[in-house]
């Protein structure tokens, strides 16, 4: 166990795990959703991966959107890739602004479970659809998350290809 807990990094600790044990204790308060896992293995691997799902809803979903909306602004990608080289701190500073914005999406989530709570009791029929309601979510946001993340090494590979060049052509 130690050794497992050994090997994730800050940023999965902090970015995954940690915002998935909220959730499903804050899950059972707000909406009643039991998902309490007596197994530790078994819970630490699922509230890794509720993490890890509320951190891929932040990144296609909020941040987005709040970019759209003028909330947050961010510097152009290879500026960052750049800056990045000359001070590692700006790693360490992102690190914490995606914990921001998982957590913000985590409250956002826990909204939208109670909300869904309230249609369920409404509308009982669908109870029997939320396994297929659940996998389909799951599948559509994990097929735009790999679509952003080959965007990602793309676009980091192409601006390593710049620095490069820079740096090996004479001025």
């Amino acid at each position: 166990m130690k050794e497992l807990l050994d090997k994730l990094a800050s940023y999965h600790l902090f970015n995954y795990l940690l915002p998935g044990a909220l959730f499903v204790i804050l899950a059972d308060k707000i909406a009643n959703y039991d998902m309490y896992q007596t197994d530790i293995i078994f819970g630490l691997l699922l509230y890794y991966f509720i993490g890890l799902v509320i951190s891929r809803v932040g990144s296609l979903i909020v941040e987005p959107f709040l970019k759209r909306v003028g909330f947050v602004a961010f510097a152009d990608y290879n500026d960052f890739i750049s800056a990045s080289k000359n001070d590692p701190k700006i790693e360490l500073i992102s690190e914490t602004n995606n914990m921001y914005r998982t957590f913000c999406t985590l409250f956002l989530l826990l909204l939208l479970l109670k909300i869904y709570k309230i249609v369920e009791y409404a509308y009982p029929m669908i109870i029997n659809w939320n396994e297929y309601i659940l996998v389909g979510l799951l599948l559509v946001m994990f097929l735009f998350a790999y679509r952003k993340q080959s965007a990602y090494i793309t676009n980091r590979v192409k601006a390593n290809k710049c620095y490069l060049q820079a740096k090996m052509s004479p001025l």
